[in-house]
């Protein structure tokens, strides 16, 4: 079974943290892997700096420009881990644009995520029909799961179809902006977060954008599995680095 599967079966809710490959310094990565799950994290989102992301906010940005600046490609990243499996057990998605996977070449990509033990990929710009009618084969042939995300906005039939397509877990935003834009949730996205529950949909939910303390992890997984927080941890390890990851993990639950 998919280590991203095993940590859904759990009864608790998750909790998953994003940041940027080769950030803050381009050999970074694995310290930062290794110490968000020695923090007690549960997932651990990668994130493969591009030069033209669409939902990212500006601190995820500023971060992945300074990845890019220090060296970070998706050669270097699989280089970096080579060999994680070995000391890390929690799932691992690499969260990136679909231009450097074609670029690699998509099969090829797959295999090599295979390859390291990666779990899973979020590819935002990534249609689910086009992954439905040209890469589905690809992801499960290697045994990835492709994560897609809903926004308040997106049709019951799409969230649907992507369910039907899915067999892990839907990233549901928050909200429709970028990362990193809101603070708090009222009452929009809590009956936003009502109205996906009442769904019941085959495939649990984790909410993303917005979470960034204690009180908004609560109120994000009072319906969904678990709650994944981004630009909150990339501020943090920008201004304190790696020694503040354990304080700020501890922080939110």
């Amino acid at each position: 079974m998919n280590r991203i599967n095993q940590k859904l079966n759990e009864d608790k809710k998750l909790l998953s943290i994003y940041f940027t490959a080769g950030y803050p310094s381009l050999n970074d990565t694995v310290a930062v892997i290794k110490q968000l799950e020695d923090s007690g994290v549960d997932m651990i989102e990668i994130g493969l700096p591009f030069s033209d992301p669409l939902a990212d906010g500006p601190i995820i940005q500023e971060s992945s420009t300074k990845a890019l600046k220090n060296g970070m490609i998706t050669k270097k990243l699989f280089e970096q881990l080579e060999g994680i499996r070995n000391t890390v057990s929690i799932p691992l998605i690499i969260m990136g644009y679909f231009n450097p996977m074609m670029q690699y070449g998509v099969e090829d990509f797959c295999a090599k995520c295979a390859e390291l033990g990666v779990d899973g990929l979020i590819i935002p710009d990534l249609p689910v029909a086009e992954y439905d009618a040209h890469y589905r084969t690809i992801f499960e042939k290697h045994g990835l799961i492709n994560v897609f995300l809903i926004t308040p906005q997106t049709s019951e039939y799409r969230i649907r179809f992507i369910d039907s397509v899915s067999n892990g877990f839907i990233y549901m935003v928050s909200s429709a902006s970028v990362t990193g834009s809101t603070s708090g949730f009222g009452n929009t996205q809590k009956d936003y977060f009502k109205r996906i529950e009442a769904m019941n949909l085959k495939n649990p939910q984790i909410v993303g954008f917005g979470i960034n303390n204690a009180e908004t992890f609560t109120q994000a997984t009072t319906t969904a599995k678990g709650a994944i927080i981004g630009s909150a941890f990339i501020k943090m390890i920008t201004k304190e680095g790696l020694g503040g990851v354990d304080r700020f993990v501890q922080s939110i639950r």
